[in-house]
């Protein structure tokens, strides 16, 4: 076998120069886009000025008022007064409506509800006059659980849907109501009798070493109350449980949490009760005025006062009812994990009514 001939040497005349070595590349290298960043498919973190990837149901996704994760203060807020801006028929009309009719109920009833004589009837009248406010309390709680509820998942409900939803579930609300006011009273009454009876058997210093330390122990016990029991509404409406199921189950979604519950609800209590003020000062400022020169309150007057308490309770009533629930839905999140089953209902869109009512019936893990 032959060696074949070897080729003309480097730099022969006539003969191309050498390249680097290997193949050339192809006809249509590189392809387009080469070297741009991200490449085409890239599924990673995109650089700054990218928008982040979609992540549908993880951490952060928020098909309503809130993601459904555990809520900041900053959050619960804010979701508070979303869902009023989302549904405001729902909500501010619902409870112009029921705040307006317990105003004129109110203010017909203190009229002739009997305000003088012994003091049995001074209680009588003064129960009289609180009833309506009580009552319209109570329904408007209920029907705007509902709401904030529908607003978790991002759909709306009309005021008669709410109270087909509540109106079974009163008598519950009801009773919870009559026991918690009993429980404050009695807290109350034993409170005073004590201090009373301390200064008819000894004399006032002696009543007042041991009252100031009774008065701080009724108002630790006032607030351990107004704690605890908070989600006991919200749990006859949203889980359908009966009187003491819901204030066992209250107390156990406080537990371990009591001092972020009791600090976020007096926060929004405090905001609260200053946007009232401020809303209804006007009308305060009038029914005084309206009053100089006459010996107790006229009639007008007292329409411009109940007028001013009633436009304030319309302004702050459903910010607090929606910090209530939405405290709720957090201490469902951080014990029960029950964001993931909020994720599995709120999947279902806005328009699965049935089940995101339902759904609140599902036990967490």
């Amino acid at each position: 076998m032959t060696n074949p001939l070897p080729g003309p040497p480097p730099n022969w005349p006539g003969q191309a120069p050498f390249g680097p070595p290997g193949y050339p590349p192809p006809v249509g290298y590189p392809p387009p886009g080469y070297g741009v960043y991200p490449p085409p498919g890239y599924g990673g973190y995109p650089p700054p000025g990218y928008p982040p990837p979609a992540q549908p149901f993880g951490w952060g996704w928020k098909p309503g008022v809130i993601p459904l994760h555990p809520l900041p203060l900053s959050e619960i807020f804010s979701g508070a007064a979303g869902y009023i801006r989302a549904n405001p028929k729902a909500t501010i009309g619902l409870t112009a409506v029921i705040v307006a009719i317990s105003s004129i109920l109110t203010l017909l009833l203190g009229f002739v509800a009997p305000s003088d004589g012994d003091n049995l009837g001074a209680v009588m009248g003064a129960l009289i006059g609180v009833a309506p406010t009580a009552l319209a309390t109570i329904l408007l709680s209920g029907m705007l659980t509902v709401v904030v509820a529908r607003a978790v998942f991002g759909s709306a409900i009309t005021i008669g849907a709410a109270w087909d939803r509540v109106r079974g579930r009163l008598p519950a609300l009801i009773g919870l109501s009559v026991l918690q006011v009993g429980a404050a009273v009695l807290l109350t009454g034993g409170a005073v009798l004590t201090v009373v009876g301390v200064a008819r058997a000894a004399n006032g210093v002696v009543a007042a070493l041991v009252g100031i330390p009774l008065v701080l122990l009724l108002i630790a016990a006032l607030a351990y109350l107004f704690t605890v029991l908070a989600f006991a509404p919200v749990a006859i409406v949203l889980e359908r449980k009966p009187v003491l199921a819901a204030i066992e189950r209250s107390f156990a979604l406080v537990r371990h949490r009591f001092w972020r519950i009791l600090g976020i609800r007096v926060l929004a209590g405090l905001i609260t009760a200053i946007l009232s003020g401020l809303a209804s000062l006007p009308f305060s400022v009038i029914g005084e005025v309206l009053s100089i020169g006459v010996q107790g309150p006229t009639v007008l007057g007292t329409a411009f006062t109940t007028v001013g308490q009633a436009i304030g309770q319309i302004i702050t009533a459903p910010f607090s009812a929606g910090v209530v629930v939405l405290l709720y839905v957090d201490a469902r999140i951080r014990s029960e994990a029950f964001d993931v089953v909020l994720r599995s209902g709120a999947a279902r869109g806005p328009a699965a009514a049935a089940f995101t009512d339902d759904i609140w019936l599902t036990p967490g893990r």
